[in-house]
């Protein structure tokens, strides 16, 4: 998909991509004006410059691919966010580019999906989602995403939970909310990531989990928890409630993780843009790596 139609400004021809840890090919595969091609600058986002290191080809200074069939390479130790900009040769030139981002592993590279304009890049770093649960008995309990807090092996009340994102996109919003059996002061109430929203030391155990996301089209949440003496739930969208048969029962377990959501215009081949002087769009691609079905 094209990316920065018809924008002039700086910060409006620059696109912003969440890294995960890893080996990473920039490759400014074309441009509509051969002539005078715009040239492509690479650099990490304020703040993350310690997080990865770019590798240039020896004969180079700097991180700008001046023309098509040029790159460079970006290693990324942690997590981190790169900014890849496009600026025209000239006053008034194009800024029609494609630039290809491909992931490196294990001696091979893999085409790791497409990025636009319009929205995320595709290896949005999830696995920086933390969910924090008080569990009683056994205090605060934090984990990663998909991992048990209580749950099937271990069931024990859970009275609060607050959920951590640091890596989060910023178009992306989430809120969430709990509830308990009582209609204690704060039930249902809606509070943003990082905000812890239950009890602590009280014996309220949690008996509903609401989850939002909004933001975005590209992600859901996968979600499953375990309530006293019912079946385990899983439920997955853009927002999920979960919650007992009665919406009394105690919950005793629970897991939250998130996931892109496959479209079909995600794995469309994108159309080829028509050639218009002075335009702003940037083609960056990504390898994708194929989700698993949250059916079940």
């Amino acid at each position: 998909m094209d990316l920065f139609r018809g924008k002039t400004s700086d910060a409006e021809q620059q696109k912003v991509l969440s890294l995960d840890r890893g080996l990473y090919f920039i490759n400014y595969k074309n441009a509509d004006d051969s002539v005078s091609p715009p040239h492509v600058m690479v650099a990490p986002a304020e703040g993350h410059e310690q997080r990865m290191e770019i590798i240039l080809h020896p004969d180079a200074t700097e991180p700008t691919l001046w023309k098509p069939n040029s790159g460079l390479v970006v290693r990324v130790n942690t997590p981190g966010t790169l900014q890849v900009q496009v600026q025209p040769a000239k006053p008034g030139g194009s800024r029609t580019a494609t630039v290809r981002v491909e992931q490196i592993q294990a001696g091979q590279t893999r085409a790791t999906g497409q990025v636009n304009g319009a929205g995320l890049p595709t290896n949005v770093a999830t696995e920086g989602l933390k969910v924090l649960g008080h569990v009683a008995g056994r205090g605060d309990i934090v984990v990663g995403p998909n991992a048990w807090i209580a749950g099937p092996a271990a069931p024990s009340r859970v009275e609060g939970m607050a959920l951590e994102w640091p890596d989060r996109p910023a178009s992306v919003d989430i809120r969430y909310a709990v509830r308990f059996a009582n209609g204690q002061t704060g039930s249902g109430k809606m509070v943003p990531l990082g905000t812890y929203a239950g009890t602590r030391g009280r014996a309220l155990p949690l008996t509903a989990v609401v989850l939002e996301m909004s933001g975005t089209d590209e992600l859901k949440f996968v979600a499953e928890a375990g309530f006293l003496n019912a079946p385990t739930l899983r439920a997955v969208g853009k927002r999920v409630v979960l919650s007992g048969p009665t919406n009394r029962e105690p919950l005793v377990g629970i897991r939250i993780g998130i996931e892109r959501i496959e479209t079909a215009e995600q794995n469309a081949t994108p159309e080829t843009p028509r050639k218009s002087a002075g335009s702003a769009r940037v083609r960056v691609f990504r390898s994708q790596q194929r989700q698993a079905s949250a059916a079940r």
